[in-house]
């Protein structure tokens, strides 16, 4: 009896949604009861990241109705979480966040199922991403995000005309915190602009020339960041040396991992305008974003929406790069050219066609698998299509700093039936 009274209440407000027809619904908008069944039953989510965001998150799309969560975190609870990640308690530290995350959701919300991975995002294959219907991110990492963003990108296809095919379009929704300042969007691929078309919009990481941190320390930001470089235990010796105070661990932690306190309401706040527009996608029971929602709650209380335009020439979201090859290249020779292409200078790379690994540099035994691969002709491999998509994962330079990426390839072979003029024009 109280479960079903519980399920009532938590449905009545959400009905109201769902059940009316209104004058800012999306153009497929059906109001009806089955609308609210569908999405119980066939809406699949994934939540990235359990941990402050992550968790209310979590919380807040299980209240609003959907019913298959899924979370992938690769971070295990520490004692320092406890003030702003609520679901986690003492005897949690050390557990896989994801794990507990899910385990404490779905203890307080009955009915709701959520699997959890405790695993690095780039450890699971591409098709894992594809099941789910719109993948919810909760990162503190911008290279986190722009993985996420190419994997989801990366499913997108577009016809002749160069336009996004609708059933290959992975929606997303990203949401930050920074203090008491917050971000949530919406990222439709090929409709809207993704991470990459915005990455602009993040500062870069601040750097301290060496020369300051050996020479000439004036801050003790330059004496942490010294020790860091050096040896960890003589931090707080080097700043007495120079007279500096405040060389304590909570600003050692901030000025090394770059970490930013976390407030629990800014948290809040985000995830809740996230799942908002989760459940418009899902449902179009409303318009969504257009496309960038802002929050600054440091002196009162203010919000911005700001609506950034699609960057068409994208390396991530766009129709692919276009890339011109001989029948005659082998699997070996197309991953040295990545590393050569202008636009892309991949190193280890990692091949996929149509979700088929033709070569992967890791795990050793996917990489023992696949090493056979690489003197086969290339245009074999992807069962002489004489144009088509294939994936390549790999490791990109900017300065000192690698990151991992994915990326799209529209792949031309030269002096093959079907393929036109046109498409040779725009070869790399």
């Amino acid at each position: 009896m109280a479960d079903s009274m519980a399920q009532l209440s938590r449905s009545r407000d959400l009905d109201k949604l769902l059940l009316r027809p209104g004058h800012l619904v999306g153009p497929t908008f059906e109001p009806g009861p089955d609308l609210r069944d569908d999405l119980q039953q066939y809406a699949r989510v994934l939540v990235v990241g359990a941990g402050g965001l992550g968790c209310e998150l979590l919380k807040d799309l299980a209240l609003s109705g959907f019913r298959n969560l899924e979370v992938i975190d690769m971070d295990r609870i520490e004692v320092s979480n406890l003030n702003r990640q609520f679901l986690f308690r003492l005897e949690d530290v050390g557990k896989p966040k994801a794990e507990v995350a899910a385990k404490r959701v779905m203890e307080r919300v009955s009915g709701v199922n959520i699997v959890p991975h405790f695993c690095r995002i780039e450890d699971k294959e591409l098709e894992f991403y594809n099941d789910f219907n719109i993948i919810v991110l909760g990162l503190d990492s911008i290279e986190a995000r722009s993985y996420i963003n190419a994997v989801a990108c990366g499913f997108l296809e577009y016809d002749s005309d160069d336009k996004p095919r609708e059933e290959t379009i992975k929606p997303m929704v990203d949401g930050g915190t920074e203090g008491f300042k917050g971000h949530a969007r919406i990222i439709v691929p090929g409709v809207t602009p993704c991470f990459e078309c915005t990455i602009w919009l993040f500062p870069p990481q601040v750097k301290f020339p060496l020369c300051t941190l050996a020479e000439t320390p004036r801050t003790a930001a330059h004496c942490i960041e010294y020790a860091h470089l050096i040896k960890w235990d003589e931090a707080v010796k080097r700043a007495e040396l120079f007279g500096i105070p405040g060389v304590t661990y909570s600003l050692t932690q901030g000025v090394v991992k770059n970490i930013i306190p976390a407030i629990a309401s800014t948290n809040a706040i985000i995830s809740a305008a996230c799942a908002l527009e989760t459940l418009k996608i899902a449902t179009g029971c409303s318009k969504t974003l257009s496309n960038y929602l802002t929050y600054n709650g440091v002196e009162g209380l203010h919000t911005k929406v700001t609506e950034f335009l699609k960057d068409k020439d994208c390396l991530v979201c766009g129709p692919g790069i276009l890339i011109e090859l001989d029948t005659s290249v082998t699997l070996q020779k197309f991953i040295d050219l990545l590393e050569e292409h202008p636009k892309l200078l991949l190193s280890r790379a990692s091949v996929s066609h149509h979700g088929k690994n033709l070569y992967m540099q890791a795990p050793p035994v996917l990489e023992e698998m696949t090493r056979s691969n690489l003197n086969l002709r290339l245009f074999d491999l992807m069962d002489k299509i004489p144009k088509d998509i294939i994936h390549v994962t790999g490791t990109t330079s900017k300065g000192d700093h690698k990151t991992s990426c994915l990326r799209k390839l529209r792949v031309v072979f030269k002096g093959i039936d079907g393929v036109t003029d046109m498409d040779m024009a725009g070869g790399a």
